[in-house]
């Protein structure tokens, strides 16, 4: 055999080996693909702020006669009881600087179809009136399927792009929204608010009222429903939806709103956008002794605070022990 020969078929049978002794190599899987409807931004999430999931947080909003907000209380002006029993505050904070959470959720019905493009123009400004930096809004559109259009993001522009994809279609799925929309807030930090802009009519859900406000108070977002009645004395108008929504502001610590133009959807977002500007937070450690997997909360302002003017006070109606570590 000629040198060059064997040369050749020693370095071949010298790979051989090391192939067959090497360790198989795993072949690189795909990264699953991101969300078709969904557009990132490098600005999402930059700053984290934590709350203390030991402390039970009741963020407060405290109004006049008139539903003005009022500012300028201080800690020693509020009491509050968990099931009846007087409460130490152990944090107190005037216009919290927490971020915000905001899911906003446009109903996109067929029955929504003639108001739509006006809506989706004022929750543009609504947007961009509210948000700050450390803020990040979400984008969701329902009929008989609900559709997040955008996640959490701060950037205007992305918001803007997401909110111009809004189509209406099909009937309304009011519960399941405020339910999804729950979830996504639930894994978020600070303060979390549910804006809904919906005629109220409930379709096409999944799940059933309780559900949905067992949803939005373990999730402890603030709902803020802004009920579309272009009509007031509508024939075929479906008042319980109205009805259920306005409970659960109220069983969340939110504030209901009618609007019958577009310029009464302009006040009730900028009135949401005043409130949130204004709120309280209220907490302390919670007793260790057990009521129960909800335990109902009780925030009362002293009249002393401002003895000429009707303050009430709006939170959130309870807790679940759940949720506390």
């Amino acid at each position: 055999m000629k040198p060059w020969i064997n040369i050749v078929a020693g370095l071949l049978l010298s790979g051989l080996c090391v192939a067959q002794s090497a360790p198989p190599v795993e072949p690189k899987r795909p990264a699953p693909p991101a969300p078709q409807s969904q557009e990132t931004d490098s600005q999402d999430d930059t700053q984290t702020f934590r709350v203390n999931v030991k402390l039970v947080n009741i963020f407060t909003t405290v109004t006049d006669e008139n539903g003005a907000p009022i500012g300028g209380l201080k800690k020693d002006d509020f009491t509050v009881y968990e099931d009846g029993e007087l409460q130490k505050i152990a944090i107190f904070d005037r216009q919290s600087g927490l971020p915000l959470s905001i899911v906003l959720q446009i109903d996109s019905s067929l029955s929504t179809r003639k108001d739509l493009p006006l809506e989706l123009e004022s929750a543009r400004r609504f947007a961009q009136t509210i948000l700050r930096p450390v803020d990040a809004m979400s984008i969701y559109q329902f009929s008989d399927i609900v559709d997040e259009v955008q996640g959490f993001t701060s950037n205007l522009r992305t918001l803007d792009r997401a909110i111009g994809r809004v189509q209406a279609s099909g009937a309304t799925a009011v519960f399941d929204a405020v339910y999804l929309g729950a979830q996504a807030l639930s894994k978020r930090e600070g303060r979390k608010v549910l804006v809904i802009i919906t005629d109220g009519g409930d379709t096409a859900s999944h799940v059933d009222y309780g559900e949905a406000l067992r949803a939005a108070q373990i999730s402890e977002a603030i709902v803020y429903p802004i009920i579309m009645v272009p009509i007031e004395a509508s024939a075929g108008r479906e008042t319980g939806g109205e009805h259920a929504l306005i409970q659960m502001s109220r069983d969340t610590g939110g504030r209901f709103y009618y609007a019958s133009s577009i310029r009464q959807l302009d006040q009730a977002f900028r009135e949401i956008s005043d409130e949130l500007r204004t709120q309280y937070l209220l907490a302390y450690y919670p007793p260790k002794s057990a009521h129960g997997d909800f335990r109902r909360l009780k925030v009362e302002v002293k009249s002393s605070a401002a003895p000429d003017t009707e303050m009430r006070a709006r939170y959130r109606a309870g807790y679940y022990t759940s949720k506390i570590d």
